[in-house]
């Protein structure tokens, strides 16, 4: 990966707010809360790139806006300001979040995949795990069944579920195979970015290490951007090309995974690699 490419993803300036805001708000944040008009800052002026086959690391603690930054370019959240440029889209030249409805159910449904936290948000529970993946290519527009049924084979194939199990529903799934039926959903349209979203919060050690090694054979296997969220800074280490790290709605630090976690400038980002020591 070199830096001099054309981005897959640039975002500037999102913000996210809860509250009017006001003049006070810059000098009087209480970690993201404006102690003044209680407005609350969940996205401060986010800014940043994801550049072809990198995976970006998004670190920080609960409510440090990783998650608002996430749904945003989902379209799960409507940012309160802030430009969103993916290549994909009208050659990057157009903000994604001034798209239409429809343009941004096409951009959600070929060029991006997004992997929840919970299953729950990101299947249907009571369809079948095939159903699930179908769902997605035909709201990307397709109605050929054998492709789909092939396509659905080769990505459950893909991320190590049985095809006898195809026709089953993730409820009786465990939660290691619900984040992997999640995973070939997202991966359905072939998206140029996959959003990753604390997909291994909450599993065994040994499931969360099956997830991660399946999402290092995807990358390998599809060249695709990841944009990668976690508190967990042994994920971002063993996943992650460069890292952000976030904290109370801002970015505090960012560089090479490696840079990040040897020779950390911030106190808050210094605080967190010596508790994974």
């Amino acid at each position: 990966m070199t830096l001099q490419e054309t981005p897959i993803l640039k975002v500037q300036g999102l913000t996210v707010r809860y509250g009017s805001g006001c003049p006070y708000c810059a000098e009087h944040l209480e970690k993201n809360r404006c102690t003044v008009c209680g407005t609350v800052w969940a996205a401060n002026h986010l800014s940043l790139e994801v550049y072809p086959g990198e995976v970006l690391g998004i670190v920080g603690e609960s409510g440090s806006g990783k998650s608002t930054l996430m749904q945003s370019l989902y379209f799960d959240l409507e940012p309160t300001s802030g430009k969103a440029y993916l290549q994909n889209y009208a050659d990057g030249n157009k903000n994604i979040w001034e798209a239409s409805a429809a343009e941004k159910r096409h951009i959600k449904n070929t060029m991006m995949g997004m992997v929840y936290q919970n299953p729950v948000r990101g299947l249907r529970m009571d369809f079948s795990a095939a159903s699930n993946i179908a769902e997605k290519i035909i709201a990307a527009g397709s109605r050929n069944a054998g492709q789909m049924t092939e396509r659905a084979k080769e990505l459950l194939e893909a991320v190590e579920i049985l095809t006898s199990r195809m026709s089953e529903a993730p409820k009786n799934f465990s939660g290691g195979m619900q984040q992997r039926v999640q995973i070939s959903k997202a991966l359905a349209n072939h998206p140029a970015l996959l959003l990753l979203d604390e997909v291994t919060t909450g599993l065994d050690l040994s499931v969360q290490a099956k997830v991660l090694d399946l999402i290092r054979n995807i990358k390998a296997k599809y060249g695709i951007s990841i944009l990668l969220v976690s508190h967990d800074l042994a994920v971002i280490r063993m996943l992650a090309d460069r890292t952000i790290v976030m904290l109370d709605g801002k970015i505090i630090e960012s560089g090479l995974t490696d840079q990040i976690l040897e020779d950390p400038q911030h106190a808050y980002t210094q605080q967190l690699v010596h508790s994974l020591l």
